[in-house]
């Protein structure tokens, strides 16, 4: 290995070591068990899981990339390490969301070797974007994950929130336009959550 190899090396190292991080970011989702809240790394790795098996509920599941649609999904979330978790139905950690994630974008990302930092850029705004049938997948799943976790965990997260049916409606648009055969279900499941009290009426 010349000195520029270990240069190269050296740099995905870094950033290898550095999203490790992922692990100790914490969401509000519980896992099945309901010992403790998932991190984002596990929350990573099981969205992947279900990128794999669901990929026939996509709307054109013939245009999705699958392989593609991995790699969103395993690195939509690192900027996470800097911008931390802000909960999906938080309305006021929202309004500054998209700009401390873009900040944390651009330092973690830049560990990297500039070709490979390039290429995970425009991976991450294609998911961001949610124009192509691969990013449109990948954030429908991205958005069923956890509220299908909530819906096996007694639906506890928006029970403690006190969430709205109309937030939650708003919030999963993405499954209906990614994965549309998933959306009655979600519906049939936000409307047994409002019959429950698990969710406040709109």
């Amino acid at each position: 290995m010349n000195l520029g190899d270990l240069g190269r090396f050296e740099k995905q190292m870094q950033f290898l070591e550095e999203i490790d991080k992922l692990k100790g970011i914490f969401r509000q989702s519980y896992l099945m068990d309901q010992s403790r809240k998932e991190n984002d790394a596990e929350h990573s790795w099981h969205l992947a899981v279900y990128a794999i098996f669901l990929l026939e509920y996509a709307n054109s599941p013939s245009q999705v990339i699958l392989l593609q649609a991995l790699k969103m999904i395993l690195i939509h979330d690192l900027v996470e390490i800097d911008a931390g978790d802000t909960y999906c139905y938080d309305l006021d950690g929202m309004k500054d969301k998209e700009e401390r994630e873009q900040r944390a974008a651009d330092r973690i990302f830049n560990i990297l070797p500039k070709d490979q930092a390039k290429d995970l850029r425009a991976l991450w705004n294609e998911f961001e974007a949610g124009l192509t049938p691969t990013s449109q997948y990948a954030r429908a799943l991205d958005r069923f994950h956890p509220l299908w976790h909530n819906i096996k965990t007694d639906r506890k997260s928006w029970r403690e929130h006190n969430v709205r049916k109309s937030t939650v409606l708003l919030r999963n648009q993405d499954i209906k336009i990614g994965c549309p055969k998933i959306w009655p279900e979600v519906e049939r499941q936000i409307d047994l959550a409002v019959e429950a009290g698990d969710l406040l009426p709109e």
